[in-house]
């Protein structure tokens, strides 16, 4: 703060009053005159005490007429006494009133400010107390108001820079600035240069093995640094306790006071390692006999990951339940899916590995094995029912009983066609009979036939049909090389392409179509093949003029297109997309 003055008043020469004894008047403005060389405005005088009031002081200063003080410029007020003398800043000779304008705070500040001038420089330690928060920073009472920068308050950024108001301490001069008078100091100049007189002291004793305290300065993510006096010490996470630590922040809080052992001094990188967990025992010293294998423990599930789950059976020992030891019948993708962390369990040890401090726990060896007893249960041959679950591409599961599935897989769906997925012959929820064809205890596995537990409509066939007997049907599908006529249900014939007209046929579907009724003459029949064929084109001769020949058949030998219905089906599928229509071609309407 800048202090504007007033060109001191000029005085009169000095006056011998006795030269006026026999002039009144002109004694008295001497008189004046001598009162007024000593006062010049922005100068401190010395000041009187003539009365404390409610809200101000009346002060006398020797002047022609008094000043008024308001009380909040006196720091002890209640120690005031009419008669005491103050320093006073003579601010005014006269307000519009005649009164002279005092302040009391004013004259401190320049009395301090010049002191401060006067004994400290930059660089020099002054002592002083917080007294106020700004932005940016916090203002200092070192006898004038100084201001301490909010990054030099500390050596580690500050949270909260307000719990520093109140306290005196010792700062640094930054800067001082004449002109505008004020003063920029620093608290963290002076905590590095002790902290590194500390450092080099610290370095000089510090040996790994020794047992230092320590107060947690940081928290990370990978462990807490730890301030020894002197410099910080990390303190790894794994170093912290010999059980599972999530974040060191569940173990540590900032400001802890610490015993830590020191792990490994790096005189050239300056590094501390320390550690808190080796100054107890290690836990998994003897953990063979305490926890042998195939025993049976309690623990408390501590974390979950999608391959299993971490049980704590001792206070710094955890053991994993992986996903496929939890059950003997479910298929389990996710631990969460079957347990919640702090959830008690029982387990079996199943392995220990003390190098590599791991133990594996099964739980579903707590209880009997079901499949144990599946094969006496399920025997092959037998009937049994159970409830579509679920799909694969391959076959449907059919749970049996609860946790124990059978899988019928689409070639034992059906005697009469190819099942290509099985939602073609079933849905979920279907209850189904089926016959046990298969049991793997081992691998958990029963194989099951839908077919086998249904009458073969092909066992029948050779008495219900003859060569040269006309039959009719509607046709189901059409292919290429022909077209399949279902002569009753689940049983079809194939009229290969030769047979369906005298005439030549190009395309099948420019002569049949889908659902149209045909007649045709049987003009073959191999049940252990599963094949009938058929002929349109011989149905219009007369029974008494039919005899089959090797034309008629020549589409039906094995080794041909045909070769089982199955195929036939599959293949008439796959003519239908790939002969009928291909890629850059236009396609039919």
């Amino acid at each position: 703060m800048i202090m504007q003055t007033t060109k001191p008043t000029k005085q009169p020469s000095h006056v011998d009053p006795r030269s006026f004894e026999g002039d009144e008047n002109a004694k008295m403005e001497a008189m004046y005159a001598e009162t007024l060389k000593d006062f010049s405005e922005g100068s401190i005088v010395t000041g009187k005490i003539l009365e404390v009031r409610d809200n101000d002081v009346l002060i006398d200063i020797g002047y022609k007429s008094e000043g008024l003080i308001p009380k909040h410029e006196f720091k002890d007020i209640e120690s005031l006494n009419p008669g005491d003398e103050v320093e006073v800043l003579l601010e005014r000779l006269e307000d519009d009133e005649g009164m002279v304008v005092l302040s009391k705070q004013r004259a401190e500040l320049q009395r301090n400010w010049q002191r401060v001038l006067d004994e400290f420089k930059e660089g020099d330690v002054i002592e002083g107390e917080v007294v106020g928060q700004v932005k940016g920073g916090l203002i200092v009472d070192v006898g004038i108001e100084a201001f301490l920068p909010g990054s030099q308050v500390d050596v580690v950024p500050v949270r909260n820079a307000h719990e520093y108001v109140g306290q005196t301490l010792e700062f640094k001069i930054l800067k001082i600035n004449e002109d505008r008078r004020n003063v920029v100091l620093s608290r963290r100049e002076l905590l590095e240069e002790s902290r590194r007189d500390q450092k080099k002291a610290l370095l000089a004793e510090i040996k790994a093995g020794q047992v230092r305290t320590g107060v947690v300065k940081n928290i990370t993510d990978f462990g807490a640094f730890v301030d020894l006096n002197g410099m910080d010490g990390l303190l790894h996470i794994t170093d912290i306790s010999w059980g599972r630590v999530n974040h060191p922040s569940d173990v540590l809080s900032i400001g802890q006071e610490l015993q830590v052992l020191v792990l490994d001094v790096d005189l050239d990188r300056e590094r501390i390692s320390l550690g808190l967990k080796q100054q107890t025992d290690n836990p998994w010293e003897g953990i063979e006999a305490r926890f042998p294998v195939n025993s049976t423990v309690r623990g408390k599930v501590v974390n979950l990951m999608p391959y299993g789950a971490f049980v704590e059976i001792e206070e710094g020992i955890e053991g994993m339940v992986h996903v496929s030891e939890m059950s003997w019948t479910k298929r389990v993708a996710r631990a969460s899916d079957v347990l919640s962390v702090g959830e008690e369990v029982e387990a079996v040890v199943l392995s220990i590995n003390k190098d590599d401090q791991k133990i594996s726990l099964g739980m579903r060896q707590t209880e009997d094995n079901p499949w144990d007893v599946v094969a006496q249960q399920y025997p092959i041959g037998a009937r049994v029912s159970g409830t579509v679950r679920n799909f694969t591409n391959y076959g449907a599961f059919v749970e049996l009983q609860e946790g124990v599935d059978g899988m019928i897989h689409v070639s034992d769906m059906s005697w009469t066609r190819k099942v290509n997925h099985p939602s073609e012959v079933l849905k979920k929820g279907d209850h189904v009979e089926a016959v046990v064809l298969e049991v793997d205890p081992s691998q958990q596995r029963i194989s099951l036939g839908l077919k086998q537990a249904q009458e073969d409509p092909w066992a029948a066939i050779a008495s219900k049909y003859a060569v040269g007997q006309k039959v009719t049907g509607k046709v189901s599908k059409l292919a290429s090389f022909g077209a399949f006529v279902e002569l009753e249900e689940g049983v079809d014939g194939l009229v290969h392409i030769s047979q369906i007209s005298d005439e030549r046929v190009q395309k099948v579907k420019e002569v049949l179509s889908v659902g149209q009724e045909v007649e045709a003459r049987v003009i073959k029949i191999d049940p252990v093949e599963r094949r009938i064929g058929l002929s349109i084109k011989a149905a219009a001769v007369p029974d008494e003029e039919f005899q089959v020949d090797d034309d008629m058949l020549q589409g039906l030998r094995a080794g041909e297109e045909l070769v089982t219905l199955g195929s036939a089906f599959e293949e008439a599928l796959g003519d239908i997309q790939t002969e009928e229509w291909h890629p850059g071609e236009k396609k039919e309407e």
